[in-house]
C-alpha cells in the first residue's frame, strides 16, 4: 500500500514547507510574531490532518476530528484562552463523545451474528 500524498509529497513534506515559508517570511519580507507563526503553522497541521483522513477513508475522520480539537484547544491556550484542566478535559470528553456517537455508532457492526449469541446464552 503506497503512503498517502498530496500533490505528489508525503504530509509531512507539506507541512515543513508551510513552516520553512512562514520562517522565511517573517525573517525576511515581514516580522510575523510567535503567536501568528505557532496558528498559521497549527492550522496548516490541522487542515493535512484532515486532507489526510478524507483520502484514506479507513475511520481515521473520527481521529482527526478529535486531533483537530485538541489542536485547537492547545493553540486557543498558546493564544490566551483561559481554561482551567477541567474545563478542557471536558470540553475534549464532549467533542470524542459527540464524534463517536455521529461517525462510529452506526457503522460498526457486532462480530457475531444474533444467533451465534443466542447459542453462546
Amino acid at each position: 500500500m503506497s503512503p498517502v500524498k498530496i500533490f505528489g509529497r508525503e504530509p509531512s513534506a507539506i507541512l515543513g514547507l508551510v513552516a520553512m515559508c512562514v520562517q522565511f517570511f517573517s525573517a525576511f519580507v515581514f516580522e510575523v510574531g510567535q503567536n501568528t507563526q505557532t496558528l498559521i503553522n497549527a492550522l496548516a497541521a490541522a487542515a493535512v490532518g484532515l486532507i489526510v483522513a478524507a483520502m484514506v477513508k479507513d475511520g481515521s475522520v473520527l481521529a482527526a476530528i478529535t486531533g483537530f480539537a485538541q489542536a485547537a484547544l492547545a493553540l486557543g491556550m498558546n493564544l490566551g484562552l483561559d481554561w482551567s484542566t477541567a474545563r478542557q478535559a471536558a470540553a475534549m470528553a464532549a467533542v470524542t463523545l459527540l464524534a463517536q456517537f455521529v461517525l462510529v455508532r452506526d457503522r460498526v457492526t457486532a462480530p457475531v451474528s444474533a444467533e451465534d449469541l443466542r447459542l453462546a446464552a
